[in-house]
């Protein structure tokens, strides 16, 4: 491997590279990232970690692909990129949109590509509104998500996103966004006597839908799982209720998939599980496995009919440079090829419920209040006190104490305000999550001691 002066590089980093959500106090030990080879990454100064998160929820077939190396030098010595507006088109691009067709919900059937999740989601918000106003329905323009989602943090998409701090130094936020409920069942408050969590939180959403007049909301936006929000799951009964008032009120249902598609829970897409389809689908990450930028979203047929049908002048006026980029569809492409040839989709359900079980065991140490999970992602809370769910005094950092302690026994997670996450690379083995699960309780236990 190549010797890094290590110390150059971060003073070149400091000076001259801006970083996502950058201040320099998360910033004054940061790894340089050099190499990865399966579920391992390498830094700059040739320690090895594994890679717990598939480097941002994205890396599903693993590190160190040279099929999708190959597939993309190949593509870029044909034709590295063309114009995929109207009036032009490319061989990748056709080809990935017809084999997206195959393996999503069945009623989408066209897909649009972005760069990346936020670009997908911002798609999905002003498609919504191009379809009603194509239907004659101009006012309904409102966006409702739900608190604790993570929709990306371009303007609109941070106006979608509930959590807090994303926006405070942005703010005022795009108008006409609105939160609602999220079933969060450890932390769920609001449901009436024998109401399930699913059941409120979903009669939450038809309260806002009706507080602001169904005629006035274009869309709802949801994940199957929330990622950033700390690995929310819902329970079963949630999505299929939602769907049903959504239907009913005419509001166009959007499924952010960009974190749950692409094999990440155990299905291709995340509303799978609970036999629900969307009218409009946002991807990314899984998409190439990160190994290009690329994302999209997918469409009913209903709203491919709309733009089939509206007048020249109302056409669908939307677009990205990149769109549709043949090396980025190439490899797209080639990436599918993996996760069905190597059966990664089933293998994240396997490996996902030993994950899961091996990460309940950690309940046994007080400090873990939570541990949830699908597939290859999964969430453990900690907190302070077990009985009341306190969460730990913020001042204290014990998440990022924690998250550190597990760095340096080989671990790379995320640390989300009470939230530990993870969601390997689907290539993940049985040894290599009783590892995890083995550096996790290792972890805890060492930052604290006093709640074993």
């Amino acid at each position: 491997m190549a010797s890094w002066n290590v110390a150059a590089l971060l003073t070149e980093d400091r000076s001259h590279l801006l970083h996502p959500l950058y201040h320099p106090e998360d910033h004054a030990k940061p790894r340089i990232w050099v190499k990865g080879q399966g579920i391992m990454l390498t830094d700059a100064e040739g320690r090895e970690l594994i890679d717990g998160l598939s480097c941002l929820w994205n890396v599903n077939v693993g590190h160190g692909r040279r099929e999708l190396a190959e597939v993309a030098a190949e593509q870029m010595a044909a034709l590295a990129f063309s114009v995929n507006y109207t009036g032009s088109a490319n061989v990748p691009a056709i080809r990935l949109a017809s084999r997206l067709a195959e393996i999503a919900y069945p009623n989408l059937v066209a897909t649009f590509f972005a760069s990346g999740g936020a670009e997908a989601n911002e798609s999905a918000f002003k498609t919504a509104r191009f379809y009603w106003k194509a239907k004659g329905r101009p006012e309904k323009v409102k966006i409702i998500s739900r608190q604790m989602a993570y929709h990306g943090v371009t303007l609109a998409a941070m106006s979608a996103t509930g959590i807090p701090g994303f926006a405070k130094m942005f703010e005022p936020r795009v108008a006409n966004f609105i939160h609602t409920a999220t079933p969060y069942a450890y932390r769920f408050e609001g449901a009436k006597p024998g109401e399930s969590v699913g059941q409120a939180a979903a009669r939450m959403l038809e309260e806002t839908i009706l507080k602001e007049g169904p005629e006035t909301v274009a869309a709802f936006i949801a994940e199957p799982v929330q990622g950033t929000g700390g690995v929310i799951v819902p329970p079963d009964e949630y999505f299929p209720l939602v769907r049903q008032i959504c239907t009913r009120h005419d509001v166009l249902f959007i499924a952010d998939e960009v974190i749950t598609g692409f094999g990440r829970t155990g299905h291709w897409f995340g509303l799978k599980h609970w036999g629900v389809q969307p009218d409009i689908m946002a991807f990314a990450k899984g998409v190439t496995s990160g190994y290009l930028p690329l994302g999209g979203i997918m469409i009913s047929q209903p709203i491919l009919d709309a733009m089939l049908s509206v007048p020249y002048a109302d056409r669908w006026m939307h677009a990205y440079t990149y769109s549709g980029h043949p090396t980025c569809c190439a490899v797209g492409l080639r990436n599918l090829e993996i996760i069905e040839k190597e059966g990664l989709v089933e293998n994240a359900a396997k490996m996902g419920v030993r994950f899961l079980a091996g990460l309940k065991s950690l309940r046994e140490l007080k400090a873990v209040g939570d541990v949830r999970g699908l597939g290859l992602m999964a969430g453990v809370e900690l907190v302070a006190d077990r009985a009341s769910k306190a969460p730990f005094d913020p001042d204290k950092k014990i998440l990022g104490k924690v998250r550190v302690e597990l760095e340096a026994r080989g671990l790379c997670v995320r640390a989300v305000r009470d939230s530990l996450i993870l969601a390997p690379p689907l290539i993940v083995t049985e040894t290599q999550v009783d590892r995890i699960v083995e550096i996790m309780r290792d972890g805890i236990a060492a930052v604290l001691p006093e709640r074993v």
